[in-house]
């Protein structure tokens, strides 16, 4: 079979490498209930990191900025940044974030297209 398919539960956080046997990237879905936080500053050694906020506001630091999200944002984020994501107060966040190694896309949309 050349496709996986799932579901996603609506739960703190779903990371889908294996249910979706991934071989180029990492996709997690996350929530965090309104004033919450993810518990760790984290960068990373060679992957970027792209998130897209679902549903809700919250905020990010990053290398001491604070930037402010809401539903219907992305952000790119480079590997050696230092990053926290927060719920607002009164809200919470649902988020997706894709992980892949910086600088590994060859192609894309209609240059790696075969028809």
């Amino acid at each position: 079979m050349n496709y996986n398919k799932t579901t996603v539960a609506d739960v703190a956080r779903t990371e889908l490498h294996d249910t979706l046997c991934l071989t180029g990237a990492e996709i997690s879905v996350n929530s965090l209930p309104a004033g919450a936080c993810v518990p760790f500053v984290h960068a990373h050694k060679q992957n970027e990191e792209i998130y897209g906020v679902l549903e809700g506001r919250g905020h990010a630091v990053i290398d001491g900025d604070n930037v402010e999200l809401k539903a219907g944002d992305w952000l790119r984020i480079s590997p050696a940044a230092k990053r926290q994501f927060f719920a607002a107060d009164d809200s919470g966040i649902k988020y997706i974030c894709i992980q892949v190694k910086e600088n590994s896309l060859e192609g894309y949309t209609a240059a790696d297209a075969v028809l």
